[in-house]
């Protein structure tokens, strides 16, 4: 399929330079309501309605809540697996070269 791992790297590093926008805002906004939500629950900070912020984590807002968190978490992984891939981790080792 490839023909060496410059060139699997290369079409992870396509990927993930695909993906990476598209998932920053719904990634963000899943990570910023839900810390906003635990902080306004236990301490209880007037103004601001929990429900509200939850509406926006699950995508019930946006009535995606059925799809919302399945997009969400397999869009990270997506982004995790692919970033990995890139860190050469998996790289297959080089043999050493015979002595002369």
């Amino acid at each position: 399929m490839f023909k060496n791992f410059q060139t699997f790297q290369k079409y992870q590093r396509k990927y993930h330079r695909f993906l990476a926008p598209i998932l920053l805002l719904p990634l963000i906004l899943t990570v910023i309501t839900g810390m906003l939500a635990t902080l306004v629950e236990e301490w209880h900070l007037p103004g601001i309605k929990r429900s509200l912020l939850m509406d926006i984590h699950t995508g019930e807002i946006f009535h995606l809540e059925a799809i919302y968190p399945l997009l969400d978490g397999l869009g990270l992984l997506a982004l995790i697996l692919t970033g990995i891939s890139m860190l050469g981790w998996f790289k297959p080792k080089r043999s050493p070269k015979p002595l002369e």
